[in-house]
């Protein structure tokens, strides 16, 4: 993936032709007093924060456009010979928002000045884009996380659930699988969004749902816009609208921030109609807690460097913990008669019918499969007496396997005799980094690089057992987001911005117990790679109880990169402002699945039930009732179905491209028109 990071930027070099902005305008027209447009107007737009200053004038038709212009509050000078200096203030710049500021001119000296602080217009009139903004300050006021079992599957505070917000949208912090967010807008299909991070592609490549897996820090966002229809040509790729995120940066003023979300079971209101033993209702143990800070300014070593007005940071970290104790759905173990092969209290006693030796045939009686005969050309075979398997004919593997599983917590019962509870915990960390570097009143620099690491012990298929034998697995996802932006100032007609990412997300469930040696430890040999997880034993229990499912079911780690190159030309002549870009993406997938390595074995009544029945039916029944009982064939090491998997990685790949030309002609100072033409190639994956 470094040869494919090394060749996008390559690429952008070679030809200035690929790209999605970030970026905002602002554009209008100078005129003198009588109205008439002033040409060749010298204007300056003076980043407030970072000092920043962007130099155009205006073209023989009185227009001027400011292109390319970071998101934030900015500062327009306007200078005329013969005319006093114009200057507005408290202008506020968005994400991919033009703003017209049309500016009329005083007649006097130059070296006085005519200074405005009203705010620009709230009005769109430059382009019929849809669209909607959302601050910082905005997203710091909404319950961006969570509630209940919710809070923990999600994790950390999702800035996405602006979506909520907006007119004919629809937002759901989870899906089926409590891991997927469910966005809607304007009646698209279910997460086919596009979600772009310092004007690059950013959306998971394992899905639009998986966004918490990928997710920047709420905090360390400046502006969310979502871009819902009518966008220009350099958009595209998206179905259901784009949400366009820019990141804070740091300005000449050192700015932090701390914080602390917190919830304890001692802040929570009681359970109803239970009690705790004190005349107090039951609170069960919650701890939550989600805390960061972020920080700032200019970047400054004593006696070494002082970057004001040249270098900037901001960084901010976050940490989410989730500490709870969980109760799974109780489970069958087997009881201290189950363990010495008495399943006398499992036989029903009821009769269902007579074999071919007119004995009577009694539901879960265990039949000895080493009695097998033909009777009447019918293959029977005799029950164990007393329904008890003799401890001399287990099976040595099953015997080892049978040591490992816990006692009933509830002994008078046979099924569903073992609940544990257990502490689930998990811990997000969320850093970020963005740098600024200007390079001269022409070249411009910015560096953003963030990650986003889940761990969790017990998350997933957790049912209280104990290692080696349960059936969970680990979460370690690690998501990292790398941006380096270039901006030239070619004349003040003519910008280049110019960009590289790469993207990578982690989905990786680690085995808790990640080499087991299953021929050493339980006698279970064979053609079993190494390393290897514990084994997977599956249909050991009915109504009737027996013994529960072990091993974990799933080991895999998958691996998505996305590198990504954009660039675009922006050129300013007379009325109109073309833009010509697009984008190259090279997404690539990597799994490396070690399920099942030491075998998959399913167990069932048939292997222990009369061989005429289950021969005749897939069930072993009789009269309605099984015939047969699963934990008896597992004792006995009579396997119903097997198999064994080799480890897995396979890879798959594509690279995308994109082109497009756009023009804002402004017509008349009333009238303006974007066209544009955006081409998309995209081939479905193949093998690597």
């Amino acid at each position: 993936m470094r040869t494919q990071l090394i060749s996008a930027l390559l690429l952008a070099v070679a030809f200035a032709a690929l790209a999605q902005s970030d970026r905002g305008t602002i554009t209008g027209t100078i005129a003198d007093p009588a109205g008439a447009v002033a040409a060749n107007a010298s204007i300056e737009a003076r980043n407030v924060g970072t000092g920043a200053v962007y130099q155009v004038a205006s073209s023989a038709t009185g227009n001027y456009t400011l292109a390319e212009l970071p998101a934030g509050n900015y500062e327009i000078t306007v200078t005329v010979p013969g005319f006093k200096k114009s200057v507005r203030q408290g202008l506020t710049v968005q994400v991919a928002q033009t703003l017209r500021l049309d500016i009329a001119l005083e007649v006097g000296s130059a070296s006085e000045s005519v200074t405005v602080t009203e705010e620009a217009p709230l009005l769109k009139t430059e382009s019929g884009e849809l669209s909607h903004n959302v601050t910082t300050e905005r997203m710091d006021s909404l319950p961006l996380l969570p509630t209940g079992a919710a809070a923990g599957n999600s994790g950390i505070r999702n800035p996405i659930a602006v979506v909520a917000l907006l007119p004919g949208s629809f937002y759901a912090g989870t899906g089926a699988n409590a891991l997927n967010s469910a966005v809607r807008i304007n009646g698209a299909p279910t997460n086919t969004e596009v979600i772009l991070v310092e004007g690059q592609d950013a959306t998971n490549p394992l899905g639009q749902g998986l966004v918490q897996q990928n997710q920047p820090g709420a905090d360390s966002i400046q502006e969310w816009t979502v871009q819902t229809s009518n966008y220009a040509a350099e958009f595209g790729q998206a179905g259901g609208g784009i949400m366009n995120v820019t990141m804070k940066s740091g300005t000449n003023q050192w700015h932090g921030t701390g914080y602390e979300y917190l919830v304890n079971e001692d802040l929570n209101a009681g359970q109803p109609f239970t009690s705790s033993g004190n005349g107090h209702l039951l609170r069960p143990k919650t701890r939550r807690s989600d805390f960061g800070f972020t920080l700032g300014g200019p970047v400054w070593i004593p006696k070494l460097y002082n970057g004001r007005n040249k270098t900037f940071f901001f960084f901010s970290g976050e940490e989410y913990r989730l500490g709870q104790n969980v109760i799974p759905p109780a489970i069958s173990v087997p009881t201290a008669a189950y363990r010495q092969g008495n399943f006398s209290a499992a036989q029903l006693k009821n009769v269902l019918g007579t074999d071919p030796l007119g004995r009577p045939i009694l539901g879960n009686t265990v039949y000895d499969p080493t009695t097998a005969r033909l009777v009447n050309g019918q293959s029977v075979t005799d029950p164990f007496t007393g329904n008890t398997v003799p401890v001399s004919s287990f099976d040595r593997v099953s015997a080892k396997l049978q040591d490992l599983v816990p006692q009933p917590m509830n002994p008078s019962l046979l099924a569903n005799n073992y609940q544990q509870q257990y502490l689930s915990e998990r811990v997000t960390n969320v850093p970020s980094i963005k740098i600024d570097q200007l390079l001269g009143s022409k070249n411009k620099l910015s560096f953003y690089w963030s990650m986003i690491h889940t761990f969790c012990l017990y998350c997933t298929g957790a049912d209280g057992l104990p290692l080696p034998i349960s059936g969970a697995i680990g979460t370690d996802i690690r998501g990292n987001t790398t941006r380096l932006s270039y901006d030239r100032t070619l004349t003040p007609s003519l910008l280049l911005h110019m960009g590289a990412g790469f993207a990578q997300n982690n989905l990786n469930r680690p085995p808790l117990f990640p080499d087991y040696d299953a021929c050493g430890q339980l006698g279970l040999c064979g053609p079993f790679p190494r390393p290897a997880t514990f084994p997977v034993f599956q249909t050991l229990s009915n109504a009737q109880g027996g013994g529960p499912a072990m091993g974990p079911g799933s080991a895999t780690d998958d691996i998505q990169e996305q590198p990504t190159a954009i660039a675009n030309l922006t050129w300013v002549k007379n009325n109109h402002t073309y833009k010509f870009g697009g984008q190259m993406m090279l997404v690539g997938g990597y799994s490396y699945n070690i399920s099942t390595l030491n075998g998959t074995y399913a167990f069932s009544n048939l292997q222990t039930a009369l061989p005429y029945v289950a021969l005749s039916n897939a069930t072993g029944s009789v009269g309605g009732n099984t015939i047969g009982f699963p934990y008896a064939s597992f004792l006995l090491g009579l396997v119903n179905t097997g198999n064994v998997h080799d480890v897995s990685s396979p890879r798959i790949g594509k690279s995308q491209w994109a082109f497009y030309g756009q023009d804002t002609w402004k017509v008349t100072r009333k009238f303006t028109l974007d066209y544009g033409l955006r081409y998309d190639y995209g081939p479905y994956f193949e093998e690597q």
